[in-house]
């Protein structure tokens, strides 16, 4: 069973996000366009009210994909815990190696397993994307 590995979203973020504008740039920006309006045509309240609306929703769907982005490195924690002691088989830059999942450190940006071998070497620093079967 080959496994990829989870890891965080990757893809730009949607909006004010991938332009890197954070919520306090947004409000400036509204600030700056109500400071050089044209005094004789005032934005309107609807328009002014439905740009604060659209900004807030920009906001809240940033943070939402942040508790995402979380939610999917807690995932592949977990899926990687599921490992332990399970025998499988490794492709490594310059051989195929099987043996059992001995260890996982969680330091880096993804997992890395500590695999024993049939002939009682460790092969270190083992990724899942590595990972061809799992027994």
């Amino acid at each position: 069973m080959a496994t990829n590995p989870i890891s965080a979203a990757s893809a730009a973020n949607a909006g004010a996000g991938a332009l890197g504008l954070d919520m306090q740039s947004l409000l400036q920006i509204i600030l700056t366009q109500l400071t050089y309006q044209d005094p004789l045509k005032p934005v309107d309240n609807f328009e002014f009210v439905s740009q604060l609306a659209q900004f807030t929703t920009l906001e809240q769907t940033r943070q939402l994909t942040d508790k995402i982005d979380s939610l999917l490195q807690v995932q592949s924690a977990t899926q990687t815990l599921g490992l332990l002691g399970r025998t499988v088989d490794v492709t490594t830059n310059t051989s195929a190696v099987s043996g059992v999942v001995k260890s996982i450190s969680f330091e880096g940006d993804q997992p890395e397993l500590v695999i024993a071998t049939p002939n009682g070497d460790f092969l270190t620093n083992a990724t899942v994307s590595q990972i061809k079967q799992v027994r």
